[in-house]
């Protein structure tokens, strides 16, 4: 009897704390359902950059989904739009070869610190990866498919899928995140039918 009083705390408690965070949580992607295993994740005040905004986060974990994949609606303004939309309209390569770049820059910062230490330094790892994209618009929206894949295990890849458009003084960006071409792009476009 006494441990149910115990409990009893700790689960009011908890209640609280999840119902305090309740509006952390944005609206969700109807097409892509908690039933059918996918999680809405929290973005009330995760974003510290004021010209940007999380809509709608969604994950779904392998052991829920067949293929696991995350899905995503955010909004530029300002400044942060007009880049944005100019890196993906214009040369979506470019958005590739600036993560090579910062991986190569990093690297660099790795080695000079291990001159400096007196070790030697490490010889860069090679390139582990292909990078592809290719555009894929719909009426509403521009859109850009970015494929990772291994290079010692093509079959091994990553997707994302990007549809862009602009609202108003806004950039809404719907994205999403597979292991397959297709999936991306379908979850993309339920993303950006949810805006």
């Amino acid at each position: 009897m006494r441990s149910r009083f115990h409990v009893a705390p700790l689960f009011l408690a908890a209640s609280l704390l999840l119902g305090g965070c309740a509006d952390q949580y944005g609206a969700g992607i109807a097409e892509l359902p908690a039933s059918a295993g996918w999680h809405r994740l929290p973005i009330g005040s995760w974003v510290l950059n004021d010209r940007l905004e999380a809509r709608a986060m969604v994950f779904c974990p392998r052991d829920a989904c067949p293929r696991q994949g995350f899905a995503a609606v955010i909004s530029f303004e300002g400044a942060e739009a007009r880049r944005m939309e100019q890196a993906l309209s214009e040369n979506p390569a470019e958005l590739a070869r600036s993560f090579a770049r910062l991986k190569a820059e990093k690297a660099a910062a790795k080695a000079a610190e291990q001159r400096k230490s007196g070790k030697k330094p490490q010889k860069p790892a090679p390139e582990r990866s292909v990078t592809d994209y290719a555009r894929f618009d719909t009426p509403e929206a521009k859109g850009v498919l970015v494929t990772i894949r291994a290079k010692d295990a093509p079959s091994r890849q990553g997707v994302t899928a990007i549809l862009y458009a602009r609202e108003n003084d806004r950039l809404v960006v719907a994205l999403a995140v597979s292991d397959e071409a297709e999936a991306a792009k379908r979850e993309a476009q339920a993303a950006w039918r949810s805006r």
